[in-house]
């Protein structure tokens, strides 16, 4: 059979990812920082790009800034949007020229402040590498975000987690109490202390404690020696300044020679346990969007206007430029900048509205988080969101990376309003996994030494609250939280007794 060749032409349809779909996607899963250094980037390579000056008026080469209300419910002009970006639903921006301000989406709150005080520098301990972090650029505040992804907390105790390392300064040490935490965050006092203690396992050791007996006293457990004798020892740090060697003998228990020892371990260990890490380098997270309270007692989402990037297109310039003479190949580039310059305005305005829409929908949707603490976490999930504001989920799940709210309980990551659901008895509103694993630790916490609950007990309990679980989803809620089992905890109580 002879072989030939032949032409045909054929129809079909095919996504094509056009260059400035994919800059208006990575756009917006940028955080504010990798932003602020592309739209820099952007502006030493474009010509036509100019910084918008916050004191800069209308004139030449720039146009008046415009601000227009924008509402949840402002679906106008969504099909001309997806023509113009030439995309499925996935990566649809919403339209508009402004990136507006507030809007009202929740309950009322408390206000929250932190005390961050200094602390007194020290040597790191021998056994810490303190060039290879510092070399490395690694934070404090990194390395120990890193551990809490592998604690195994609930979504619940990670916020909590999350706002004491927030609140950890660059030597190791937490700059707020337990009763502040407790208070913005609407948990108990006892379950802030838990995770405390969770955190204060971290590396390096001695970190997140709150003085400097403390500090001293995690490191001294952690090596096994904090005996009763460490244990005076520490408590009189005064006298070891002091080198009041005769009285601190007294108070110890101890001989000169057992005494000198003990002071010789007490010099290894380190006073400042994060100043191995890089402080340099530090940035502090800056929210994306703020939610403060209304005087009517609602929630007003608004954008953090400091962290987005304002450029203008110097069209004076372009149009001067364009009136030259110039060869083919100049004429295309002026073009395509000009195009560039226009299409990066336009995405950064779309990013800031999408961010405002897709946090004004999670304030909305998780409103008792804010009215009565973390233990009110509803379930919610991408889909939830996405479809509240007619979007896709992918863009909400860019969206939700690497950016922060602030709010009167704390500073958030988007991400950390997500947790699965968990049905209700009867029908009734489904409960938020992490409020279930939020109560099981309060049974835990609050049984009797006497009268262990087993995690048949546990499924009757909740029964009771309307939540429908079974008894191994108990069992592996409580694992997460590194609960024992029944049997254990019985033990446990024995041996202290």
């Amino acid at each position: 059979m002879a072989m030939k060749q032949s032409l045909d032409m054929r129809q079909g349809q095919s996504l094509v990812m056009t260059p400035q779909l994919q800059q208006a996607i990575k756009l917006l899963q940028l955080s504010n920082q990798e932003l602020a250094e592309f739209v820099e980037a952007e502006i030493e390579r474009n010509p036509l790009l100019q910084k918008a000056e916050d004191n800069e008026g209308p004139g030449e080469g720039s146009e008046p800034a415009r601000r227009e209300e924008m509402s949840l419910d402002d679906r106008s002009g969504m099909g001309e949007a997806r023509e113009q970006l030439d995309a499925p639903g996935e990566d649809v921006f919403e339209p508009g020229t402004g990136s507006d301000n507030a809007m009202p989406a929740g309950v009322s709150g408390p206000s929250a402040k932190a005390d961050w005080s200094g602390i007194g520098a020290g040597p790191a301990s021998d056994d810490f590498d303190a060039a290879s972090n510092a070399s490395s650029g690694i934070t404090l505040n990194q390395h120990l975000h890193e551990q809490l992804q592998l604690a195994g907390l609930s979504a619940a105790d990670r916020m909590i987690a999350a706002r004491l390392i927030d609140e950890t300064d660059d030597g190791g040490y937490l700059r707020t109490t337990v009763e502040e935490v407790a208070k913005d965050l609407g948990a108990d006092e006892a379950n802030v202390e838990a995770v405390l203690r969770v955190c204060q396992g971290f590396e390096p050791t001695g970190v997140m404690a709150r003085s400097i007996p403390e500090c001293l006293a995690l490191q001294l457990k952690e090596r096994g020696r904090y005996d009763p004798a460490m244990e005076a020892m520490i408590e009189n740090l005064a006298l070891v300044a002091k080198h009041d060697l005769k009285t601190l003998s007294d108070r110890c228990g101890v001989g000169k020679e057992d005494l000198m020892e003990m002071m010789t371990e007490l010099r290894q260990l380190s006073p400042k346990p994060g100043a191995g890490y890089s402080s340099d380098t530090t940035i502090a997270v800056q929210p994306d969007v703020y939610v403060r309270e209304l005087p009517n007692g609602m929630f007003a989402v608004e954008l953090n206007s400091d962290t987005l990037p304002r450029v203008l297109m110097d069209k004076a310039y372009y149009a001067e430029v364009s009136a030259l003479k110039m060869r083919e190949q100049e004429k295309e580039f002026i073009s395509e900048c000009a195009a560039s310059a226009s299409w990066l305005i336009k995405s950064l305005d779309q990013r800031a509205r999408t961010i405002l829409k897709v946090a004004s929908e999670i304030v909305r949707q998780q409103d008792a988080f804010f009215a009565h603490g973390v233990a009110h976490l509803k379930p919610l999930n991408l889909k939830q969101v996405a479809d509240a504001i007619e979007m896709h989920e992918s863009t909400v799940s860019r969206v939700t990376t690497n950016k922060y709210m602030s709010t009167p309980r704390g500073l958030f990551e988007l991400k950390y309003f997500f947790s699965a659901a968990i049905p209700a008895t009867g029908g009734g509103e489904a409960h938020s996994a992490e409020a279930v694993r939020y109560r099981i630790k309060q049974l835990i916490e609050k049984e009797d030494p006497e009268d262990v609950l087993s995690d048949d007990q546990i499924v009757e309990i909740l029964t009771g609250y309307g939540v429908e679980i079974a008894r191994r989803t108990v069992a592996k809620y409580r694992e997460s939280l590194n609960i024992p089992s029944s049997v254990q905890r019985r033990r446990i109580n024995r041996a202290s007794a």
